[in-house]
């Protein structure tokens, strides 16, 4: 695999096989498979003008229970990601790793020193000062929601990101801004993508105080989104039943792709997770189960360019049941 690949090729899938897209079972791309409810005729939009986004940060800001002032929008979290590493200062960059690779990239981009921290033994560094250390939660690939409060004490002397791409599907989890007050060099990312079933519609944010947000605009363009995605976000947080349906959806679907996987001849272990996707360790390479899965038309992330796993590992998301009952 190349080093920051990422799952969701559905078009080298279905052309490998010879088959319709539509025929593809993905279960790489971790993307919500239930969609909120959006009542807009977007063929009404008027995109003569340049988009204003005061309705957006608003609707934002009520969603995440912070200021206007405290957030920033971005063209994806990834895009949100290379912005911030290119507005602040830092010399090194820890990771609690397994992460999601796009860190490790905009590290190799910017020049950054990285060091890596296994997260599976221990969540203890001795951070160096003048850094910046990432930490994902739930973490990627396996689900796992962390209680943060001992990461950021270790990390006083250091700014930290705290990735939350995956926290709208984990019910009862708490975000880290309710530290926002008393850690001054906290930021937080939040992706509607991936809860939104929107990966066409690029919406990343980070959350931070009203310094730091400023800070950050000063290096920002003045029109990021569209004005589709604008209003496919607004109508999608009109949707104030779908956060409830998706944990509990979520979560029943994950109990059963649980106990089926733990069936099959191959699997191991599945990892305990708390969003839409599972981490299974296999007796086999993750290559072999792919060559088997495929025959079923399901696509499934091999999870070897991922640090600290082996080429035993591989991500499930979480969708339809019947996705996988093919599988024996």
């Amino acid at each position: 695999m190349k080093e920051f690949a990422h799952g969701g090729d559905v078009e080298s899938f279905s052309k490998r096989l010879g088959i319709k897209k539509d025929k593809v079972i993905d279960l790489s791309s971790n993307i919500n498979f239930l969609k909120p409810k959006i009542k807009k005729d977007f063929n009404s939009l008027d995109i003569s003008s340049y988009p204003n986004y005061d309705k957006l940060y608003k609707a934002l800001s009520k969603r995440y229970k912070v200021k206007n002032s405290q957030l920033e929008i971005f063209n994806g979290a990834t895009s949100a990601i290379f912005s911030l590493f290119n507005s602040l200062d830092f010399d090194k960059v820890y990771i609690f790793s397994p992460a999601y690779l796009e860190y490790k990239r905009a590290c190799k981009v910017f020049g950054k020193e990285v060091i890596l921290v296994n997260r599976f033994e221990k969540i203890a560094a001795d951070i160096s000062p003048n850094s910046l250390v990432i930490f994902v939660n739930p973490s990627t690939p396996d689900g796992k929601y962390y209680d943060i409060k001992r990461l950021l004490e270790i990390s006083k002397v250091a700014k930290v990101f705290v990735d939350e791409s995956f926290l709208e599907f984990c019910k009862g989890c708490e975000s880290a801004t309710k530290f926002l007050k008393s850690h001054d060099n906290l930021y937080i990312l939040k992706s509607l993508t991936k809860f939104y079933s929107s990966a066409g519609i690029r919406l990343g944010i980070i959350i931070s105080s009203k310094k730091n947000i400023k800070s950050i605009k000063q290096k920002e363009p003045l029109w990021k989104i569209s004005e589709f995605d604008k209003n496919y976000i607004l109508e999608a947080l009109k949707d104030k039943k779908f956060i409830k349906k998706t944990q509990k959806k979520i979560a029943k679907n994950r109990e059963f792709y649980k106990k089926r996987l733990l069936k099959l001849k191959e699997v191991e272990e599945v990892y305990p997770s708390s969003a839409n996707y599972l981490l299974v360790r296999l007796n086999v390479s993750a290559k072999e189960f792919q060559k088997r899965v495929e025959k079923s038309f399901i696509m499934i992330r091999d999870c070897s360019n991922f640090d600290f796993l082996d080429d035993r590992f591989v991500r499930i998301a979480v969708k339809k049941k019947s996705y996988l009952k093919a599988l024996k």
